[in-house]
């Protein structure tokens, strides 16, 4: 029981700190509506199951025990947080309040949401933590799996809850009659978290 008071605890703060996943969602559901912000949610949580498989089989000891893959990894990620920002930044679409939601667009809200976590560094190192400072040695692999699917039901239920509030018909929006300013600072959250990987993965 402490063991999974732990887990839960340890998920949790790391869920609700700001990064680049909340950044993504805010800009999914303001922009795109609620469904797209709902994927992107989804999408989350799925990328944090890719964290988990690699923790669980054992990889993860040969990436921290790897520098140069371990660097990789972090550059790929903070490269795919640049890009993210650079397309917000740089955007000139613009949003209208009755703008539909098509498959296509949840699709990509879905795979943006997948890739922005299983690409971000901050929630590897969380996963490997946890597995590696709350999680008993040796304990069943069900049991670690389990704790995997809290993870990853932590990560949807919370993100959902952001997608909800931002795309709420009255902060929408007043979001998208600030559309560029909004753009811009998401932009620059998700290149400043995008530099601030890179830099502490050439350290």
């Amino acid at each position: 029981m402490t063991e999974l008071f732990a887990v839960a605890l340890f998920t949790l703060l790391a869920v609700v700190s700001p990064g680049a996943d909340f950044a993504m969602v805010t800009r999914s559901s303001y922009a795109q509506g609620r469904k797209a912000g709902l994927a992107a949610a989804v999408g989350i949580a799925l990328g944090v199951q890719v964290h988990v498989l690699y923790t669980v089989l054992g990889i993860a000891v040969v990436i921290s025990q790897s520098p140069a893959l371990f660097l990789a990894m972090k550059v790929l990620g903070a490269g795919y947080l640049i890009y993210l920002g650079y397309q917000s930044l740089t955007s000139t679409t613009r949003i209208s309040l009755d703008d539909q939601e098509p498959a296509v667009g949840l699709l990509a809200a879905l795979r943006t949401g997948f890739l922005t976590n299983a690409l971000n560094p901050k929630t590897m190192l969380f996963v490997i933590s946890a597995y590696t400072q709350v999680v008993q040695p040796g304990s069943p692999l069900a049991l670690d799996f389990a704790y995997g699917a809290f993870m990853s039901f932590a990560h949807w239920a919370w993100f959902s809850v952001v997608a909800v509030f931002f795309s709420s018909t009255g902060l929408r929006k007043v979001m998208i009659e600030r559309q560029r300013l909004v753009d811009r600072l998401i932009g620059v959250a998700l290149i400043g978290l995008g530099l601030a990987v890179a830099v502490s993965g050439v350290r």
